[in-house]
């Protein structure tokens, strides 16, 4: 992974790019669903008269295994030595990394070990066993489950794929960003969902190396706020995640998502559970889509007003 030349912690837009070359082969760029009512209720919910702007989500949930994971997760593993090939992977996750890295290992060959929390969904165990991967439950905590996780990869010697705070995996996850700034080249706002940051930082790093004026906001639930938690502090904050919102549960923003995020970010908002499950009625009732919490972040974010838009927004009204 090539450094920025101003910061070894920041993905460079070229590693982006890379990732765009190894993921085409495999996964499907998703699609942009555009939403006047939502833009409508956003225009309620602001006061801003954002006549001519126009709303549009980006479908990760209908990406293979319903996330945006397997980007990071395939340009992880494509990076892979051989002798690490061949002793295998290990992932820590609630769920959606643990299936993307048991999708994306399945499919390079690669042999994996997802640790999940005693409490992960069931829904999401049976998945990642049925992607392939060998699946452990340990812990109540999250600082328990990680300690099992790191038992196993001592003793196995295996290669641990961090699901954010890793370059290879930022610069995959950055690919969405590519997307976006292809199809809308003229967007004025972009808002992520944030974990531990891996999927904001690329999409931020691919958005504002190409249009420097389109403002990245970050979103994260009231009761898991690693990313703003560290932004406040100044350096890496542990957190006790508590949230519907399991898939933003990361229990702190790593050093490189921390510094990246300071780089390319305006802000981030919180929102509450209360805002995420009304998000999550709004996307299945008024766009036929069925979002998990997670997913539901940023629109959840626009529909009650958090997100500071401006008239300048609409670049084309």
């Amino acid at each position: 992974m090539t450094a920025s030349p101003d910061d070894p912690l920041v993905v460079p837009i070229s590693a982006i790019l890379d990732a765009r070359t190894v993921l085409a082969p495999v996964l499907e760029p998703t699609p942009l669903l555009e939403s006047r009512a939502a833009a409508h209720v956003v225009r309620r919910a602001t006061g801003v008269n954002l006549a001519g702007a126009t709303l549009h989500l980006k479908a990760e949930n209908l990406q293979v295994t319903g996330s945006f994971k397997p980007r990071g997760a395939t340009n992880r593993i494509h990076h892979l030595d051989p002798a690490a090939r061949e002793a295998g992977v290990i992932a820590i996750s609630a769920g959606n990394h643990a299936q993307a890295v048991a999708w994306a290992a399945r499919a390079a060959g690669v042999h994996a070990t997802a640790v999940m929390p005693l409490h992960a969904v069931r829904a999401k165990v049976e998945a990642t066993r049925g992607y392939g991967a060998e699946v452990v439950l340990a812990g109540d905590t999250i600082g328990e489950t990680w300690a099992r996780m790191e038992e196993i990869r001592d003793a196995r010697g295996l290669t641990f794929l961090h699901p954010f705070d890793d370059a290879d995996v930022i610069a995959g996850q950055g690919t969405v960003g590519l997307e976006i700034v292809r199809a809308l080249p003229d967007l004025g706002v972009v808002v992520v969902p944030v974990g531990g940051g891996g999927l904001i930082c690329g999409i931020a790093a691919a958005v504002k190396e190409s249009m420097p004026g389109t403002r990245v906001y970050g979103v994260e639930p009231e009761g898991s706020t690693a990313l703003a938690s560290a932004l406040d502090a100044g350096r890496v904050v542990r957190v006790e995640p508590r949230s519907i919102a399991d898939g933003l549960g990361a229990p702190f923003a790593g050093e490189r998502t921390l510094a990246m995020a300071r780089r390319y970010l305006d802000g981030v908002v919180l929102v509450s559970d209360a805002e995420l499950a009304s998000a999550m009625r709004f996307a299945h009732e008024r766009m036929d889509q069925v979002l998990e919490p997670a997913g539901a972040a940023a629109l959840a974010a626009l529909l009650a007003g958090r997100v500071p838009l401006r008239r300048q927004d609409v670049r084309d009204g």
